[in-house]
């Protein structure tokens, strides 16, 4: 990379040191936001800026024109890195593998202009492309990185790049129905935990689209279904199935996950489940359960709650 100025000799080594932990504290935001968009999970996005701020350490900065840019690289590349080891890991999962949902009420944007490519729902479907066609897709879509850029970032050429992103918005616009708005969503989730904990079938049956799928994630720590449930007559026996079980001394809290409603369910001050909805015109087509424990520490209820 092009050279900048080196600041004054006499500079102590602690003092850079500090220039470099600002400049790292400065764009993290960002940083996580891409890392955890292309990963799904906050515990390994974690892990890749860590990685980032070892390398960054240990760099010689002064040869650093642009240190945000760098950084981004680093990022995007070690995240791409671990998001093909993953995938075999992911596959071998116990029962459906979701996104680790991450806590939007103190941060909305994780760091991004926008708020692309953070929905559970949509990292599910980012998870069937490559790395490199999900890492293309988030640079573009949620942090409007120009063509030429991601380039660089992925070593591939600006016309692969182009196909890279062009086929990730062909996958996700196909699998994907136009979305609620907001307001709506919150209220098709709300609908559908009253009805889950009263048993309610017939309201289930109403609330759920035809072709409604169940996802449960309790990676085979706590009990929960090791299959999708498919169809909205199965969806709503599977949920009324369990309504006395399930939710005994459930506590139902309203918080934003990725950026949507959910509902934090907490038993006896311990966090049980986050439970989100996708939902288009049909209804809600997508509700998900995440109740492995090891990704639910972003939920923690806090103490003495």
């Amino acid at each position: 990379m092009p050279t900048e100025e080196r600041g004054p000799a006499a500079d102590a080594p602690g003092t850079d040191l500090e220039r470099a932990e600002e400049v790292f504290r400065g764009v993290r935001g960002r940083l996580f936001g891409i890392a955890y968009r292309i990963l799904g999970s906050a515990a390994e996005a974690e892990d890749v800026l860590q990685e980032a701020w070892i390398r960054w350490q240990t760099y010689d900065r002064a040869a650093v024109r642009e240190p945000g840019a760098f950084l981004a690289t680093t990022v995007t590349r070690l995240a791409i890195n671990v998001a093909g080891s993953a995938r075999a890991r992911h596959e071998s999962y116990a029962g459906p593998w979701l996104p680790e949902p991450v806590d939007t009420s103190a941060d909305p944007a994780l760091g991004a202009e926008r708020g692309a490519a953070l929905e559970v729902a949509v990292l599910m479907l980012l998870e069937r492309l490559t790395p490199t066609e999900r890492a293309a897709y988030v640079l573009r879509e949620a942090f409007d990185y120009p063509y030429d850029r991601i380039s660089e970032i992925i070593g591939q050429s600006a016309a692969n790049t182009r196909q890279l992103v062009s086929r990730a918005r062909r996958h996700v616009s196909r699998e994907r129905r136009a979305g609620v708005g907001e307001a709506e969503q919150r209220r098709l989730l709300t609908a559908f935990v009253d009805a889950a904990r009263g048993g309610d079938l017939s309201a289930l049956e109403e609330l759920l689209a035809h072709d409604a799928v169940s996802y449960s994630d309790g990676g085979g720590v706590v009990r929960a279904s090791r299959f999708p449930v498919v169809g909205r007559a199965r969806v709503a026996r599977y949920v009324r199935a369990f309504a006395d079980r399930f939710w005994a001394g459930v506590e139902v809290e309203q918080v934003r996950a990725n950026g949507a409603a959910a509902v934090r369910l907490t038993r006896e001050g311990g966090v049980v489940a986050v439970v989100t909805v996708a939902a288009s015109a049909e209804g809600v087509d997508r509700v998900l359960w995440m109740m492995n424990p090891a990704k639910l520490g972003g939920f923690a209820a806090a103490p003495g709650a």
